[in-house]
């Protein structure tokens, strides 16, 4: 069987990372990378540090609107599924490319494999949202990595094709945490060692694209009296120089890191601040309180675990999770056993 894998932005070579891995034991891959994240720090570095193969089409998509960004892709991806004419195409997550990857397959009448199905934020103003709904009622098959995202799915109107089979980013951390223990330089060189510190990350378009949001973000963040490491997105970047925004001595700003260099700022970490889903997970994974920068989240489950805490850009709430907020019980196993990738390629397989 050939199985085309479309990726395009990190959270995705991340998962592509464990999936990939058994896939090609078994069947032939085309890995497709749609270069919606170009620059080397959110592209290129993942491909070489988590050892995933070079992808065999770059089409080199980089940043724009939603609409031309997707409406480009779907043309490259085109020239490509005409070529290649894989059995099955796999697609990840939220993003545009997943999206794009999904719709150019489902009206070429092409199976697809949909990783990370069932999700729900419930704010169709996301583009994620969006994305996301529309890829799973295009999709033939579902992997859904949690109870409630299949659930989400049923409640929808979708019956078949559902496979709850974990999470591939827990498969994900199981996989490399040993191998981001020995990143432990990222904690010398910003002159971390021996000293708490909050890890936050900032990069949605909901947050970075509307001032007064960034703005109080950026106060809370600036006001807590704690030691903030911030890998700061390009996004985010471009858009505090354009507001004017700057961070105050105790907020440690370093350019976008390597998935292992990250993993290893989490597990030494004592709080996590973030509007990124992913980071999230990984919060819940290395058993860190996660305060989240949104009005709402996909991933309920870390929340009701209470592991999570979702404070929006409330200057005064994110203030006082950082200072107060600890988790209210035991965490429990809400997202697999971490052998989501081998219960994938089994359904594949038949």
């Amino acid at each position: 069987m050939k199985i085309l894998t479309v990726v395009g932005a990190r959270p995705q070579f991340i998962k592509a990372a464990a999936v990939s891995r058994v896939i090609r034991k078994h069947h032939r891959e085309v890995l497709v990378h749609t270069g919606q994240h170009y620059d080397r720090n959110m592209s290129k570095v993942f491909f070489e540090e988590l050892n995933i193969p070079e992808p065999d089409y770059n089409l080199g998509v980089g940043s724009g609107s939603h609409g031309r960004q997707t409406g480009t892709m779907l043309i490259k991806l085109e020239e490509v599924y005409e070529k290649e004419k894989p059995d099955l195409v796999l697609v990840y997550g939220d993003t545009n490319s997943t999206l794009a990857g999904a719709l150019c397959a489902s009206k070429l009448l092409i199976p697809v494999a949909h990783v990370e199905a069932g999700l729900r934020s419930f704010n169709m103003e996301m583009p994620e949202e969006q994305n996301r709904v529309l890829t799973d009622h295009i999709s033939n098959i579902l992997f859904v990595p949690t109870k409630s995202a299949e659930k989400n799915l049923k409640g929808e109107g979708i019956k078949k094709g559902i496979y709850n089979v974990g999470d591939v980013m827990f498969d994900a951390i199981l996989d490399f945490k040993k191998l981001a223990e020995n990143r432990s330089e990222i904690i010398r060189d910003l002159h971390l060692e021996g000293r708490e510190y909050v890890l936050a990350t900032i990069h949605r378009a909901e947050n970075t694209n509307h001032i007064k949001r960034l703005g109080d973000i950026v106060s809370a963040l600036n006001e807590c009296g704690r030691t903030i490491v911030l890998p700061l997105h390009p996004r985010t970047k471009k858009y505090m120089s354009d507001y004017g925004l700057k961070f105050n001595k105790n907020v440690k700003v370093t350019d976008p890191v390597g998935y292992l260099e990250m993993i290893n700022l989490e597990m030494n970490s004592q709080k996590i601040v973030t509007d990124s889903g992913g980071v999230q997970k990984e919060a819940f994974f290395m058993k860190k309180p996660c305060i989240t920068l949104r009005d709402e989240t996909e991933w309920v489950e870390t929340v009701e675990n209470g592991w999570n805490k979702i404070v929006g850009t409330d200057r005064k709430k994110i203030l006082d999770a950082i200072l107060n907020f600890t988790p209210s019980k035991k965490q429990e196993n809400i997202f697999g056993d971490g052998k989501a990738s081998v219960k994938i390629m089994k359904v594949l397989d038949r």
